[in-house]
């Protein structure tokens, strides 16, 4: 396994490492050769956004943004899509955002992929529908009622795909469906991605693929990131409270992480 990869599986607590063995070695790298694959100054859409108990929770939002600011680096152009719970949070770090309703059909999806005409997708935390055509949260909760039906956009985009994810539940765990449903005893998110990042939280996930992309934002705007999902009342998944972490970690965590991507030998094959 690779050294990003042990990085952002590190503390292990829901079941990323018993999933891991069933991975590339170095899924991570995968997922930022495709993405450096994908003809510069395209649009990127990236999805977040998870409900929480009326909010939206403090793990997907920092990554999302992170993750945007490197492919504005590279040359890319990002949009988010997302649900109103994130109002605010993008727009603020300086990224466009696009928002959808719960009750959004098919065919408006299909129009805003036309309108926006992506060169790839990128979910990180976003919760996709399961065999069952139901938004389950961590606790096997239906969310329906709060989730826009932002996965229909990766069955219906022709453009390759990346998802990442810390538990099942998420957009590209479909990648891993008959593993989870054996080894975690859940019921997997049906939605697939052409390269899939597992990691403990995926903020982490998204902050390993930003190394991966050479690209990782400075360490103020990490900083920047988790202060702005605080403010904006976001919630940490596990406590259910507005706290500066994510997940059960605190952001102490996020900086050690951080300083060791920093360090971390990538090697990425453009094609």
């Amino acid at each position: 396994m690779g050294v990003v990869e042990e990085l952002i599986l590190r503390y292990p607590c829901r079941g990323m490492d018993i999933l891991q063995p069933y991975m590339p070695q170095d899924f991570c790298q995968e997922a930022a050769e495709l993405i450096l694959s994908w003809p510069r100054g395209g649009t990127v859409l990236l999805t977040t956004g998870f409900y929480v108990a009326g909010h939206a929770e403090t793990d997907g939002p920092p990554g999302t943004l992170l993750l945007a600011k490197a492919l504005q680096m590279l040359g890319f152009c990002p949009v988010v899509v997302t649900d109103g719970l994130c109002r605010g949070y993008f727009e603020r770090g300086g990224i466009p955002c696009t928002y959808v309703e719960p009750a959004t059909d098919e065919g408006e999806l299909a129009a805003l992929l036309r309108e926006l005409a992506p060169v790839g997708l990128i979910s990180v935390e976003r919760c996709g529908r399961n065999e069952d055509g139901e938004y389950l949260n961590m606790c096997g909760i239906s969310i329906a009622e709060h989730t826009a039906p932002i996965d229909r956009l990766f069955d219906l985009a022709d453009v390759p795909s990346v998802g990442i994810g810390d538990g099942g539940n998420e957009i590209g765990m479909g990648n891993l469906a008959e593993q989870i449903r054996k080894e975690l005893a859940l019921i997997p998110c049906r939605v697939t991605v052409d390269k899939l990042v597992i990691a403990t939280v995926s903020n982490w996930g998204a902050l390993g693929l930003c190394a991966c992309l050479g690209a990782l934002p400075a360490a103020a705007e990490v900083e920047e990131a988790y202060l702005l999902a605080q403010e904006l009342g976001f919630v940490d998944g596990v406590i259910r409270e507005c706290v500066l972490g994510e997940d059960g970690f605190a952001l102490d965590v996020v900086r050690a992480l951080y300083r060791e991507l920093v360090d971390a030998p990538v090697v990425c094959r453009q094609s």
